[in-house]
């Protein structure tokens, strides 16, 4: 299913980061801590920034910021005035908090037209995104409901994913009677069965961007089990442009685990692959903790190959051979293979030091 290109960026940005059409699918995460502070912490600012760049390394488009208050929405306009990766506001109640947004260089807009007061905030914040080429995401979710649509429910009358898909198509009405239509929308249940039917609703009759997601997804197993069953659905069915794996973890995480999603699905192609053993009493090599260590050096490399990491030699070159760099036990030994052939045969204090440099001459 094809949808119409929603641009996100503003007029500062020489390159603007475009959602649906024909586009890939891209991936997204939710910063974690408050922002109020920045504008007196350099020091983290500076962090910000540089775990922004680690983000956007691992495979990130797009960081979502909240913006509670004035100080929030100072400080996001200074992180992206100094960041490539674009970042979206999220913002409740208050439209002035949106405006304010707008005088830096903040990609987009999470706002609902029903939770920010009189169509005049509506009106002020269209206009404010439309001078600035700024997009605007709609985020829905069973916590928004209007009431009539919870009677509704209520009484069997329509299902809840039905009543997240009309809330929906009610606020960007509001947009496409402002003439505005660089919009997103998302519409998000903890159910996994509502999320998958409500955008399904969607679809089926408009043709706007989907950000999908599944809300308060849980912990981390928990959290990936119920969004790849959610987002493989989907997207096998050509449904969503951008995705966000919410989960009770590290930013980190979340985008680790959506770039598992995608690839697995066939919407993001290249950079690492990693597969490894779960670890048995043949232990020879201790895999987790290598696999922790690295994990994320791994995905941020730009080389498309196949890294294995086994713990023992039946795991190994054996099942392993496919890979185009190996590291797994031999008894007190630790060896490393390319292609199925070992390279080396090493102390196991020496694997990473090894390990890296034969990385680095692939």
């Amino acid at each position: 299913m094809i949808t119409k290109e929603v641009k996100l960026g503003c007029k500062g940005m020489t390159r603007p980061l475009i959602i649906g059409g024909n586009n890939p699918v891209t991936l997204q995460t939710m910063w974690k801590e408050s922002i109020t502070d920045i504008p007196q912490n350099n020091e983290k600012l500076e962090r910000t920034l540089r775990e922004l760049n680690e983000l956007s390394f691992l495979g990130c488009d797009i960081v979502r910021f909240a913006v509670p208050d004035m100080e929030s929405a100072k400080a996001i306009s200074m992180i992206a005035e100094r960041t490539s990766m674009p970042l979206v506001a999220d913002i409740h109640f208050d439209h002035r908090l949106a405006l304010e947004c707008l005088k830096g260089n903040t990609a987009a807009i999470r706002i609902n037209p029903g939770n920010i007061g009189s169509i005049e905030n509506t009106k002020r914040v269209v206009e404010g995104c439309r001078d600035n080429g700024v997009a605007i995401r709609i985020g829905i979710n069973s916590g928004s409901l209007p009431k009539d649509l919870q009677e509704k429910i209520a009484k069997g009358e329509i299902t809840r994913a039905q009543g997240l898909c009309e809330t929906a198509v009610r606020e960007a009405e509001i947009f496409e009677q402002l003439n505005f239509n660089q919009y997103v929308v998302s519409m998000k249940s903890s159910d996994v069965t509502e999320t998958i039917e409500c955008n399904r609703f969607y679809a089926q009759k408009y043709n706007n961007p989907l950000h999908l997601g599944v809300t308060e997804a849980g912990p981390l197993i928990g959290g990936v089990v119920k969004s790849s069953i959610a987002f493989s659905t989907l997207l096998n069915e050509g449904i969503g442009d951008t995705i966000r794996v919410s989960l009770s973890s590290s930013s980190e995480n979340e985008v680790i685990a959506g770039l598992n999603i995608l690839k697995e699905c066939g919407k993001r192609k290249g950079g690492v692959t990693i597969v490894s053993c779960p670890r048995c009493g043949r232990l020879g090599f201790d895999v987790h903790a290598f696999v922790d260590r690295w994990q994320a050096r791994l995905l941020a490399m730009k080389k498309d190959i196949t890294v294995a990491v086994m713990g023992c030699i039946v795991n190994g070159p054996g099942e392993g051979k496919h890979a185009d760099i190996g590291i797994a036990g031999a008894t007190d030994k630790v060896i490393i293979f390319k292609k199925g052939k070992i390279v080396q045969t090493i102390d196991p204090k020496d694997a990473d030091k090894v390990f890296e440099k034969e990385l680095n001459s692939l």
